[in-house]
This record gives structure tokens, sequence and C-alpha cells, in this order.
């Protein structure tokens, strides 16, 4: 594997155990955003593996599926979708209120399990 890509892989493993501290501490919140970061991350490792470029900088995770040329099937890329909305990066209180009162307990569990399934589907493409 590309030295490059090898790192964005250790970052998104990084991102995803930090998900699941995150989701024995309670901080549901956080358990999507590392959810959301793991993806991107193993997305990001995938352009640069398979298309040899720079991935772009962007945190949207069906753009950096297509710029991967993957073709995630429909549940798939619901689920990127879905998880794309998590990412947090400077965002007003009111905006991460919002988040934060959908991401319960059910909703951080679920998106975790869906995120290491997806993240297993990734590692059969590359690696």
């Amino acid at each position: 594997m590309n030295p490059d890509a090898q790192r964005w892989h250790e970052l998104a493993l990084y991102d995803l155990g930090t998900a699941d501290a995150m989701l024995s501490a309670g901080r549901y919140l956080y358990v999507l955003f590392c959810c959301q970061q793991a993806i991107e991350k193993d997305l990001k490792g995938l352009i640069v593996e398979r298309c040899g470029m720079f991935p772009p900088r962007t945190h949207d995770l069906a753009k950096l599926a297509h710029v991967a040329k993957i073709t995630p099937d429909e549940g798939q890329d619901l689920f990127l979708r879905t998880l794309t909305k998590y990412y947090i990066g400077t965002r007003y209180p009111e905006e991460v209120r919002t988040l934060a009162d959908e991401a319960t307990r059910e909703l951080a569990t679920r998106l975790l399990a869906q995120t290491k399934e997806l993240l297993r589907w990734l590692e059969t493409l590359s690696r």
C-alpha cells in the first residue's frame, strides 16, 4: 500500500477507536463526528491509492466516493449522505445543538455499526 494511503487509513482507524470511546462516554454527537471522520479519511486514502492524487478538501462523503471511483450501493450511498451532516467544522452553537439533539445512543450505536461495516468494505477495495 502507498505510504500516504496507509497514513490516511491509520488515521481512520484512530477515529473509529475514538468513536467507540465516545459511545462508552455517552458523547453521542462526537461518536457521529468521529464516524464521519473515519469514513472521510479512509476514502481520502483510497483516492491516494487508486487515483494517485491528493484528495480534494471536502467533507462530502458521497463526493469523495465518486472521486475514489467507487460505486456504493443505494444503502451505502444513503449512509454516506446521512453521515456527512455530522461533520463538525466551525459551527454555530445553535447548529451543534440541533445535531446534538438528534444524536441519541440508539442513532450513535447504529451509525457506528454501519461505519465499521463500510470501512470493512472499503478495505476490500484497495488492500
